[in-house]
């Protein structure tokens, strides 16, 4: 049953954002950084986990997921340095994500040989 919430809550997601590309004059990017708002969005109400313990990789693969985790991350940040944890604490707590993409890309460049597009 579990892989089915997944399934349906990761669906709707991408669903939406369908919707969104097809129906207004918004781009992939600022659909892109709405999912990003709207997963620190949950986490601030209480919600996110809720969501999670349900949909499982539904909700935490897309980008609702990293807004999460930085939401998250800036929490605990501040409870531990106060203020400076605002500035601190979603880098940290993200950082083997966004360490690990990068090191990924490099690998698929460096093997695929991108080229540039001809006009």
């Amino acid at each position: 049953m579990s892989f089915l919430y997944a399934f349906f809550v990761g669906g709707l997601l991408c669903l939406i954002a369908q919707l969104l590309i097809d129906y207004t004059s918004l781009t992939p990017a600022r659909i892109l950084c709405s999912y990003v708002v709207a997963g620190v969005v949950l986490e601030a109400l209480g919600l996110y986990g809720w969501i999670f313990d349900l949909a499982g990789a539904g909700i935490s693969v897309p980008l609702t997921g990293f807004g999460s985790l930085l939401a998250t991350g800036v929490r605990e940040a501040v409870n531990e340095k106060g203020l400076l944890g605002v500035f601190t604490g979603g880098i940290a707590a993200c950082s083997a994500g966004i360490s690990g993409a990068l090191v990924l890309s490099l690998l698929a460049a460096l093997i695929f040989r991108p080229k540039p597009k001809e006009l």
